[in-house]
């Protein structure tokens, strides 16, 4: 397995996410699952779920097959999985292939993209519907 940090400054602002501190290099192997706290990159193969607490990067060669939860997920390789970015944004270039079902905020397909699953788009309550919520006795926010 080949970890190793990269800060790529292209990546960061074409895409607008994390910088990127962990990266599965091409050719690597992980078969179990991959936990993060900062921006990831998966260039290799990863068999398990991932979970990454920022920006993750799934590039052209990347394969991943398990369950992902992401801040942001830039996807130009493959995910076969469920998919959640619940506050963040999804962008599936037009090499990416998502197989499975996919929750997010935001999302951006490319002409030539793979989606196969169903989309479920998330919500935030803006300032006004709050502001409006508690005038009408309400408590949530």
């Amino acid at each position: 397995m080949a970890l190793f940090n990269t800060t790529s400054k292209s990546e960061q602002s074409d895409a607008g996410l994390d910088q990127i501190t962990t990266m599965i290099a091409q050719g690597a192997v992980l078969d179990g699952p991959l936990t993060t706290r900062e921006g990831t990159r998966i260039d290799g193969t990863v068999n398990a779920n991932v979970t990454v607490n920022g920006s993750l990067i799934v590039g052209q060669e990347g394969k991943i097959t398990g369950t992902v939860t992401a801040t942001n997920l830039f996807l130009a390789g493959e995910i076969q999985g469920n998919v959640s970015v619940t506050t963040g944004k999804v962008e599936i270039s037009d090499t990416g292939k998502l197989i499975g079902d996919l929750t997010a905020k935001t999302l951006v397909i490319d002409e030539n993209a793979v989606f196969q699953g169903q989309c479920t788009m998330t919500t935030e309550k803006t300032s006004a519907e709050t502001a409006k919520e508690r005038a009408a006795g309400g408590k949530e926010e």
